[in-house]
């Protein structure tokens, strides 16, 4: 695509599936539906720490990237974090705190504030690293 192009909002994640880990419904619902009306194919969501790190561990292939909420049923989600980042998969953090919720180690992950904005999701899906 010509440089100063603008990607069609539908395609800029054509053919990638992401993760949502997210433990509210309404807001996983949210994301997936910005998700798909990208291009995206989703995947989850999951809603409990445990269960999201054994995917990752067991199905890091099946994915592109992820969407990882900080804080579900009063875990940070930094296991599933750790285990993204082990395997290069870019992951987006999602939070309805400031970055200050986060602790230092994190903090220089994508993050996006609740309730999520379009553009900025993608935006973070999509920069280059």
């Amino acid at each position: 695509m010509p440089r100063g192009s603008v990607t069609p909002v539908g395609t800029v994640l054509l053919g990638r599936r992401i993760l949502i880990v997210e433990d509210d419904y309404l807001i996983a619902l949210g994301l997936s539906d910005i998700l798909t009306q990208a291009g995206a194919e989703v995947v989850g969501p999951i809603g409990f720490v445990p269960e999201a790190v054994a995917f990752v561990e067991a199905q890091a292939d099946s994915f592109d990237a992820a969407v990882l909420d900080v804080n579900m049923h009063g875990r940070k989600t930094y296991p599933v974090a750790d285990a993204l980042a082990a395997r290069g998969i870019r992951f987006v953090f999602t939070t309805g705190y400031g970055a200050d919720a986060l602790e230092p180690a994190y903090r220089g992950y994508p993050r996006c504030d609740k309730p999520v904005d379009r553009s900025a999701l993608l935006a973070a899906l999509t920069a280059e690293v």
